[in-house]
């Protein structure tokens, strides 16, 4: 595991622990950010721990151009019962993620110093927000970092049923209609699974990030 000083570096990637633990420290800029997302590292750890990053040995991921929508979730779109918007807010977004209470979690690891980070990411064009309302109220979304030609999903929230669900398949359509190679969703988790991710391995997740 490699302890980060202020020179701005990671080490190769294959240097991770068996857990996928790269590196130790450093700072949440958005130099770093960036360098880290384009070499396939996400910050991930919890408030009272120093920022760890990390570059899983299996990474979950959709391929936009293969995503199937599940006849019901299609047909809950149908009903046109939300609206999505993208980039309308960030911030909110961003906050509920934050703030959203999750089953079998406690606390959150967006902290305050990773809102204002990829509020910045966001600001100069980086992250992107999606954004799902009801009767002109926010009840879901998601935001991620955007390199392009990969979206790196970090966060999702859902207020009512099925909100964060729209929010993703909207995502989803957005990135084939833009040509995207790859939806990453960093680590496996059942809900991803159910909503039709999976997972690959490190050295064909960066193949695609450095095509």
């Amino acid at each position: 595991m490699y302890f980060l000083t202020k020179e701005l570096y990671f080490p190769p990637v294959e240097e991770a622990s068996y857990e996928g633990i790269l590196a130790v420290g450093g700072d949440l800029s958005i130099e770093r950010l960036l360098l880290a997302y384009n070499n396939g590292i996400f910050p991930w750890f919890d408030v009272d721990e120093p920022i760890l990053w990390w570059s899983p040995s299996d990474r979950m991921v959709v391929n936009p151009k293969d995503y199937k929508v599940s006849k019901s979730l299609r047909n809950i779109i149908n009903r046109n019962i939300f609206e999505v918007t993208i980039n309308k807010d960030f911030e909110s977004v961003i906050k509920n993620c934050q703030e959203i209470e999750r089953k079998d979690q406690d606390g959150t690891w967006i902290s305050n110093d990773i809102i204002e980070s990829y509020t910045k990411l966001h600001q100069l064009g980086k992250a992107k927000s999606f954004e799902v309302w009801q009767n002109s109220e926010l009840v879901g979304g998601l935001y991620g970092v955007d390199l392009g030609h990969v979206f790196c999903g970090e966060s999702m929230f859902s207020k009512v049923p099925n909100a964060s669900k729209v929010a993703f398949v909207k995502l989803i359509e957005y990135l084939k209609q833009n040509n995207y190679k790859l939806l990453d969703c960093q680590v496996h988790n059942d809900h991803l699974e159910k909503l039709g991710a999976f997972e690959i391995s490190r050295n064909a997740f960066m193949m695609i990030l450095k095509s």
